[in-house]
């Protein structure tokens, strides 16, 4: 190990940081699920500074990052789904949407080129977004009173950004695949 894997041992820590938090959630301990969410953000700001303050940036890194991301919004967004915070059709959106993206980078990065995996902004806003929903679900679970036409604007905002996405990423990688196949 040297000192430019920190930031993957730290999106790797991420990862395994998503089963606490989802544990949590499920015992209905919001608190702690909250306050493990945080370290999660904090780790995942960490691990972004330190691999370009530093140049640590790697291809496994640049794979890593999103993945912890994903998984713990994922699993976030499944467990209260599970404890019905979040209505079944939202958590269904969010679920294809990450299987159909994950299938097609596979799909592209074995059959077209290497893939160069870097999100959209809408992508990057979708994200933002999801944790502004997992965040004010949570609160709002007794340590916060979110008001309800709040909380119905997030679900509403993130099923749009969430189909938003998935349909940028499918036209965006289909027209790169179709372009790469012409050049051949």
């Amino acid at each position: 190990m040297q000192v430019r894997d920190i930031p993957n041992l730290i999106s790797i820590m991420r990862i395994f940081l998503s089963i606490p938090v989802v544990w949590m959630l499920l015992q209905h301990n919001f608190g702690v699920a909250l306050i493990l969410f945080a370290i999660a953000g904090i780790s995942d700001g960490l691990d972004g500074y330190l691999a370009k303050h530093y140049g640590w940036q790697s291809r496994l890194g640049g794979l890593l990052d999103p993945l912890a991301d994903k998984i713990l919004l994922v699993f976030s967004i499944f467990s209260l789904g599970w404890l019905e915070l979040l209505p079944a059709w939202l958590v269904f959106v969010v679920i294809l949407r990450d299987l159909v993206i994950v299938t097609g980078a596979f799909v592209y990065n074995f059959q077209v080129a290497e893939l160069d995996a870097a999100p959209s902004l809408i992508s990057k806003f979708n994200t933002v977004v999801q944790i502004v929903l997992v965040l004010a679900v949570v609160l709002d679970q007794g340590l916060w009173s979110i008001p309800a036409v709040m909380l119905q604007g997030l679900l509403w905002l993130t099923l749009t950004t969430t189909i938003l996405s998935g349909v940028n990423y499918v036209f965006v990688w289909s027209r790169r695949a179709a372009d790469h196949n012409k050049g051949q």
